[in-house]
């Protein structure tokens, strides 16, 4: 495998080959959506993990998609294990629960806070379905169907976690009012594929397909439209024009609360991208707006074409922090993860988020060296071993471990969720 070419997925494409190895796509709609892949190919993360194998194969022969690793998870509630279901294993629980290998439920697509309407319309359906399977040996099961994606949201929007967070509010109340078995699964979801939510809501065993939303009347639809000037509104009418204004402006700026840079440090394979990753999803969720600067990334954009030289390293450990240092400038959150093995490095990247008058916070993930060998994900640690990789971090380049971090934390034994809440408490600090 080492002479197959390799493709870094994007976040879409991340979500488009997670729904194929669940069985809810077909290999070759996931080679259409990849233009100019090899035809065989393996498919990586932004760290360079592989993922899958894809096998095109021309003619009447199937696509293959083969499995290699599993596809990363963060935290939150769209990455719950009892939510985050593939196809296959939510059609066959359908399929046992029913006497019926197909599954004969009704899907409700949740693609948009429910409001109140749609929680009446939902509780009808699902009353209707149950009764619809009553006597004739059917489970009555309704999915819950919400599709999320790894991509930030837009400004102002819903993101996955609260998406998730809602559909299962939805649930309960179904439950109670219709006395249904109502199952939530989360649909990764791009778009991408050429496929529709009503097709991919059939391989995970549905019968019967209904998007929510089109249960939202136009009243409704108004008035949820109109929220973001309700605000407006109100200060407009306490206000005289020139001092309503003058509110406005002021929210509009959030009162140009100071910025934070969250600086993670650590071996490769130490966590700090997962930590960081799942830090600011969760900063995202709560309308913070976050800039994640992960290390593989940058390197595939900001720094593309400079080596792993000590030179070249510190470049690229400078980029990342002037970047973050903008982002911070104008009161965002900024949260990097890159090795940054050299203390200069991390000295610089502090001096110019303090230069912008931001926060800056050292998180050492230290994970010991045996640890990080020992996951190794990327197999970059055993080609180093090898002598394949010159200079590699922790083996034959040496990391100078901080001695001015903000806080340490250890994964070897630091659940991602309690890491994530370590440094959430230190910003709470900062921000509060």
């Amino acid at each position: 495998m080492t002479d197959t070419p390799t493709r870094v997925l994007s976040d879409d494409e991340l979500d488009l080959v997670e729904l194929a190895l669940g069985g809810a796509l077909p290999a070759s709609s996931l080679a259409a959506a990849l233009p100019g892949v090899p035809a065989d190919v393996v498919l990586t993360d932004a760290e360079n993990t592989p993922l899958a194998r894809l096998t095109v194969r021309p003619g009447e022969q199937s696509d293959v998609l083969e499995p290699l690793k599993p596809v990363p998870a963060a935290i939150g509630p769209q990455w719950d294990d009892a939510v985050r279901r593939p196809a296959r294993a939510v059609r066959a629980a359908l399929g046992e629960a029913s006497g019926d290998d197909a599954g004969n439920s009704l899907a409700l697509l949740v693609t948009e806070v429910p409001t109140r309407e749609e929680l009446s319309a939902a509780a009808a359906l699902v009353s209707g379905a149950v009764a619809g399977t009553a006597g004739s040996g059917g489970a009555g099961t309704v999915l819950l169907l919400v599709p999320v994606a790894r991509r930030a949201p837009a400004p102002g929007a819903v993101g996955a976690p609260g998406l998730v967070r809602a559909a299962l509010g939805l649930a309960d109340s179904l439950t109670e009012q219709a006395e249904a078995r109502v199952t939530t699964v989360a649909v990764p979801w791009s778009g991408l594929g050429g496929t529709t939510l009503e097709e991919v809501a059939a391989t995970y065993g549905a019968a019967r397909v209904v998007p929510l939303a089109a249960h939202r009347s136009p009243a409704t639809a108004e008035r949820v439209a109109a929220l973001p000037g309700v605000r407006d509104e109100a200060v407009r009418a306490l206000y005289p024009p020139a001092s309503a204004a003058e509110v406005t402006r002021a929210a509009a700026g959030g009162a140009q609360r100071r910025g934070v840079v969250v600086f993670f440090t650590g071996l490769s394979g130490s966590g700090k991208s997962t930590v960081a990753r799942a830090l600011a999803a969760e900063l995202e969720d709560d309308g913070l707006g976050t800039t994640l600067l992960d290390g593989d990334e940058v390197r595939h954009h900001l720094s593309k074409g400079l080596g792993f030289d000590r030179e070249s390293r510190e470049t690229n450990v400078e980029r990342i922090g002037y970047v973050a240092a903008l982002v911070a400038k104008h009161g965002g959150i900024a949260v990097a993860a890159p090795i940054a093995p050299f203390a200069a490095g991390r000295a610089r990247v502090r001096r110019l988020a303090e230069e912008a008058g931001a926060h800056f916070v050292l998180v050492h993930i230290s994970t010991p060296l045996a640890v990080c060998e020992a996951r190794d994900r990327k197999g970059f640690y055993a080609k180093a071993r090898a002598g394949e990789i010159a200079e590699f971090t922790g083996i034959s380049s040496p990391y100078e471990e901080p001695d001015d971090a903000e806080l340490v934390i250890d994964t070897t034994d630091v659940p991602v969720p309690d890491a994530v809440e370590t440094v959430r408490r230190r910003l709470a600090d900062l921000l509060s």
